[in-house]
This record gives structure tokens, sequence and C-alpha cells, in this order.
């Protein structure tokens, strides 16, 4: 789960990492209010949206009059923001983030992934802040600065002051980047993060570290113990269809492709989605309908992947073990006839009650396209989405 930079920074403050004066804003007359509650002559207004890259599209403005901040609210608010990370659909603007501009000598890059290969905490640093970090280790892989983290003692002192001085810092300013080295990692231990990018962090003119940008990642799986967390997600920065998706206990990733996928079991999704594109077609979504999946369920699985205008066809591949092949023949008719279906429907059936569950399809009088392997059912279904197009 992903957070917008004013929450991040929240965090990031309540674990003694300094951070610069700001304030949320829904509304233009609420930015200009909250700079003259900041104070000072001089503010960044920062279109707050689950990605990055946005000062190159517009959405960081700095202003020096409350017109200017009135102004810049008005332009971000309601549209939808497109950078080089979101893709061309953008993300939609519904908040900014108001905080004053204080003038900075240096700008740094420091970073914390979990890294899952070496199944540590990489602590990531360069001198070249305010640039992506693929781009700084495509151009200067030597600028960058990495130390993995040994779970059982944390992050040492001495690691972060190694950090400091190869950033090229003064004594006087490695004080200040080792306590905001050691903070920020405590902020990504104890709140369960996969990422912590503070990106551009600045050395200000009188050798204060700040975190002038910060964005953060969180593992779902610990949602439910980091209450506080869960409730700072923004439905409106994700896939609809997905939020809709997690109410009904269903995994759901949207893709570009044009055949619908309903599949149980993780591990059987990925395979349905590799064996469509191996016939030479192109999977829609992600759809996982787990293992105790209810003729509901089924039918809620059905209208997620209609609501997608783009899939021509839609391929159901279940073997069941934990769930019963009846159960889901019977939520493939009552989804089928409830959302008056009007694409191609290929239907593979495998385990558990399987010949109930064909002669429930069978009975059905439902038009449907049945198979018996998933290479047979993936090529079936590659064929009904080219007789579509045409």
């Amino acid at each position: 789960m992903d957070v917008h930079e004013y929450q991040a920074k929240e965090l990031l403050a309540s674990f003694g990492v300094a951070v610069a004066k700001g304030a949320v804003a829904f509304s233009p007359d609420q930015a200009v209010y909250a700079a003259t509650e900041l104070g000072g002559s001089f503010w960044a207004v920062k279109a707050q949206i689950h990605a990055g890259a946005r000062g190159k599209a517009g959405g960081i403005k700095l202003c020096r009059t409350y017109n200017e901040v009135r102004d810049a609210a008005k332009n971000m608010l309601g549209k939808r923001l497109v950078t080089a990370q979101t893709g061309p659909e953008g993300k939609p603007v519904q908040r900014v983030y108001i905080e004053t501009a204080d003038p900075f000598d240096r700008e740094i890059y420091l970073g914390y992934v979990l890294d899952r290969k070496a199944e540590r905490v990489r602590v990531i640093a360069s001198k070249h802040g305010g640039m992506d970090i693929e781009e700084i280790a495509e151009k200067d892989p030597e600028a960058l600065i990495q130390v993995v983290v040994e779970p059982a003692v944390g992050l040492q002192q001495f690691q972060a002051r190694e950090i400091a001085f190869q950033l090229g810092l003064n004594i006087k300013q490695v004080s200040a980047a080792v306590k905001t080295i050691m903070n920020a990692y405590r902020a990504f231990r104890d709140c369960d993060g996969t990422m912590l990018e503070i990106n551009p962090l600045v050395v200000t003119k009188d050798d204060r570290v700040l975190a002038l940008d910060a964005k953060m990642s969180f593992d779902d799986n610990a949602l439910f113990r980091r209450r506080n967390i869960a409730d700072m997600h923004d439905p409106s920065q994700g896939d609809p269809r997905e939020a809709q998706a997690a109410e009904h206990a269903l995994n759901y990733i949207g893709l570009d492709g044009e055949i619908g996928c309903i599949v149980n079991g993780a591990g059987l999704a990925m395979a349905t989605m590799d064996m469509i594109k191996h016939a030479g077609g192109s999977p829609a979504n992600f759809l996982d309908v787990g293992g105790g999946a209810s003729p509901e369920r089924v039918a809620t699985a059905f209208r997620l992947v209609l609501s997608d205008d783009n899939v021509k066809v839609i391929l159901v591949n279940i073997f069941a073990g934990i769930n019963r092949c009846d159960w889901i023949a019977e939520g493939v008719v009552q989804a089928a006839k409830e959302v008056k279906l009007a694409v191609p429907l290929v239907v593979r059936l495998a385990g558990t009650n399987v010949e109930a569950g064909k002669k429930i399809l069978a009975d059905s009088g439902l038009d449907l396209i049945t198979a018996d392997s998933l290479s047979e059912a993936a090529q079936k279904a590659v064929e009904a989405s080219r007789h579509a197009k045409h």
C-alpha cells in the first residue's frame, strides 16, 4: 500500500526525521489559509498523487504570493496529473500539500528497500538528489552508496556515519544526517515498510538536513497491525475495480489484454495467463477467486471482469481441491444470467465434483465453450477473441 507525501512525512516526523513545515489542503481557499498559517514568503504547492516525477509534469509550483498559491492549487485540484510514472491515464489530484520553501545548498538521495533476494533491508544513498534512482544507476553507478542491514542488530550508527561521510558532508552536517538516516530506518522497520524514498534529502545553508520529499510503501499483509497506516489508504489513487475486488476478498489486477480470466489459485492464474500468451492472446486481468469461492463471489468476479471494455471473451479455469466444481458451475450460470453475458465464455473445470459441475453447465441452456485441459481452454479463448474482433 502506498501513501501520499504528506502522510509519509507525518510518519517520518513522528520518528524524529526533520521535515519542512507543511499542511494539506482540499481547495484553493484552504491552500491560501495553509500558507498564511505556515508563515514566510515562499511556498511550494505540491499535487498529492501516488507517483513520482511530479515536478517535471507541473505537479509542483513555487509561489511567492497568496494569489499564486491560490492559482497553483486551482490548476491542480480536480485534474488528472500525468507523469512518467503514472502512465497516460494519469492520477486524480484531490488534495495539495502546501510547504514552506526554505533555500538549501545541496540535494541528496536516500532510500530504503526490502531486498527480497538478500532477505535484508538495503539502504541506498547518492550525492545526486532530485534524480530518479534508475537514472542515477544508469548515468553514474559509482555514485550509489549501498549498505545491507543485518536484521539481528539493525542499522548501526557507524554504518550511518559511513554513508554520511561518503556523501561528502561536513562534520556538523554529518551529525544531522546520521540522525536522519537512523530515524528513517526506524520508521521503515517499525511501520513494516517495503520502500522508503527521501528524494531529495536537502542540506540547508545553516547545516540542517531536511526531508524535502518522501514516498513510502507498506506490506499489505502487515496492515492488520498498523491500523493508523491502513487508515491512510486513498482508494482514488488505485484501480476502482481492485478496490471493489478487495471488498469481496478477490485478488484482481487489471491488465491491457482482451481475454478476461477467472481462476482459483494465484499459481493457476499465473499459469493461465502464460498459456494465453503462449496461444497468441493477451490476458485482460489477473483474478484469483480463492479456495472457498461461493456462487455469489463468482458472480462478483464476472461483473469485475466485464467492467473492462476491452474484454472480448471470458475464460473460467477452475481446478477444484478445497473448492468444488459444482459451486463454481452454479456461480458461472448465475453470473452469466445476471449480467446478460454478451461475450463468448470458455469454461474448463477439473477436480472435486467435476462431473456434477459439467452437468450443471450442460443443463444451463447457456451458449458455453467447454475444454478439458488448460492448453485447450487457452487456445479456444484466443480463437473466440479473434472472431469477436472481426
